[in-house]
């Protein structure tokens, strides 16, 4: 049967209205369940196929654990086993240089009562009475002064070679450059060279060559 222009528009709404209620019907519980799940079904379509693996969490290294570096300052404190601290070997060893450089240096015109005044402070009383009879021996005194010397110095310490309760024995390269009317000479020696004190009041009581040791 044929429909008339005002049934043909009755049955397009009711179409229309049926659409709608079938719409409203596929629609509305995906809402509701996206409202309770707090996501939807179509997350899952957009999400990656394949979840990369979680990286755990880096942990920090605890000093002294497992694959750990030793920590500075962490070691035995080897001073606990010496007669003497860190500071004192410490200012032990800027005494040796300075007599060093007092030992090796002078200049011609230098009166033994000068040479000795170099080691007020520096070494026992005892050692510097030899150290000035060495200076004035005579021969040596007189070549001194004909070849116009001067002499300069410095002492490199390059070992200990022994330490009691009150003293300790360095092995120490003393460098001494003299210069003149005979032109300059160089020279390098290795002495034992034995401080005498304690804690960082120190003074030098011996000094010989290395190769005689120390005695």
């Amino acid at each position: 049967m044929d429909l008339t222009s005002a049934q043909r528009r009755l049955v397009f709404a009711g179409v229309v209205l049926v659409l709608a209620a079938l719409g409203a019907f596929l629609i509305i519980p995906n809402t509701l369940d996206r409202a309770s799940t707090g996501h939807g079904r179509a997350v899952g379509l957009t999400a990656p196929l394949s979840s990369p693996t979680p990286t755990p969490a880096s942990q920090p290294t605890t000093p002294g654990g497992p694959g750990s570096s030793p920590q500075p300052g962490t070691g035995p404190d080897i001073y606990s086993w010496l007669p003497f601290s860190q500071a004192g070997l410490a200012a032990a060893a800027d005494l040796v240089h300075r007599f060093a450089a007092a030992y090796t240096s002078y200049t011609y015109t230098q009166s033994t009562a000068s040479y000795e005044r170099q080691f007020n402070g520096l070494a026992t009383t005892q050692l510097i009475t030899v150290l000035a009879r060495g200076f004035a021996t005579p021969g040596v005194a007189q070549l001194r002064t004909q070849q116009r010397q001067i002499a300069t110095g410095s002492g490199r310490i390059t070992g200990i070679r022994g330490f009691g309760s009150n003293n300790i024995t360095f092995v120490v390269a003393i460098t001494q450059r003299v210069t003149g009317t005979k032109g300059t000479k160089q020279t390098t020696t290795s002495y034992a060279v034995t401080v005498t004190g304690a804690g960082t009041t120190w003074q030098v009581e011996d000094v010989e060559l290395a190769s005689a040791g120390n005695t």
